[in-house]
């Protein structure tokens, strides 16, 4: 009889073959579930003063996990939607593990009972013509970070790319010359093109020949070169937004 797979190992297994091997999981999903299991295996070092290669499953019970969810939103400040975010990654685990530890179906039915919080949904703004072009003037343009983040701007004002989706955008998913248009792979791993405006075209193509032309380069880089964080972005976005 095959041995039933101790925590760590179904973690691992979880994220190895079950969303990189059978889901086809997108590095966003594989990221997001990444960042969860992390805070919630500090968590359970703290709470339960084990670390995470002693942790068994009867560990992770749902009022546990219940605690761990109200953690979040009361000493991290997440709204209800990073923590629905959090439980859907959570959920995601038990209901592979309820195929590969059946002996646990309880406490993993439990925990797959924990509802979503209900979150506000406010009505959908949207900005105006002349209040774009004033978020647009805000980045000091004399800068390389003004610059870069003119050229981010005006491509999210233009495309409504999601965040995940343009953090992650390489020069080679930008195509400069007739019928110009920026290509991504977005939610469900759907790949889509979207046309760009002549005056996005020319900002673009300043800034790739600011960056220096090589196509696996990230087209809005940090200052060291990697991808800007959604934090960071969030940040900037406010920054000028303020300005504006």
């Amino acid at each position: 009889m095959r041995k039933s797979p101790d925590f760590p190992g179904l973690l691992q297994s979880f994220f190895t073959q079950r969303l990189i091997e059978q889901r086809k999981a997108s590095p966003h999903t594989i990221t997001s579930y990444r960042d969860t299991f992390r805070l919630l295996l500090r968590f359970a070092q703290t709470r339960l003063h084990k670390s995470p290669s002693q942790l068994v499953m009867e560990d992770l019970n749902a009022p546990f996990l219940g605690v761990f969810l109200h953690d979040l939103e009361n000493h991290r400040a997440n709204g209800a939607r990073s923590r629905n975010l959090r439980l859907t990654a959570i959920r995601s685990f038990f209901r592979y593990a309820a195929l590969e530890i059946p002996q646990h179906s309880a406490l993993i039915q439990r925990v797959l009972a924990i509802p979503n919080k209900r979150q506000p949904r406010p009505p959908v703004d949207f900005l105006t013509r002349p209040k774009i072009g004033v978020l647009l003037a805000a980045p000091n343009r004399n800068t390389w970070l003004g610059r870069r983040d003119h050229a981010l701007l005006l491509t999210a004002v233009q495309t409504g790319l999601r965040l995940s989706e343009i953090t992650t955008l390489r020069q080679s998913d930008i195509a400069l010359c007739s019928g110009a248009h920026v290509r991504c792979q977005g939610k469900g791993r759907k790949e889509r093109c979207t046309p760009l405006a002549k005056p996005t075209v020319a900002i673009l193509s300043a800034w790739i020949k600011e960056q220096g032309k090589e196509v696996s380069k990230i087209l809005f880089p940090s200052a060291r070169g990697s991808a800007l964080s959604s934090d960071s972005v969030q940040y900037l976005v406010a920054k000028y937004a303020a300005v504006a």
